[in-house]
């Protein structure tokens, strides 16, 4: 689970710090400081993965390497 890029940015429409997992789509977490997006992105991912799990969904494997945006 250590392995996924996290993504962590300020957004002025939520005050907060957002921190997001772009290979496991929809894992978004958010916090008042870059620490606690961290802390709750960790959770977030870990409840992704047990739901993927539960469901037989596929889950992605860490690319292991930095994402491309264009």
């Amino acid at each position: 689970m250590d392995r996924y890029e996290i993504i962590i940015y300020w957004s002025n429409e939520d005050q907060a710090f957002i921190a997001e997992v772009p290979e496991l789509p929809g894992c978004i977490a958010h916090g008042a400081a870059q620490e606690d997006a961290l802390s709750n992105i960790k959770t977030a991912m870990e409840l992704w993965i047990n739901t993927a799990k539960e469901f037989n969904d596929p889950i992605p494997s860490p690319k292991g390497r930095r994402l491309t945006f264009a």
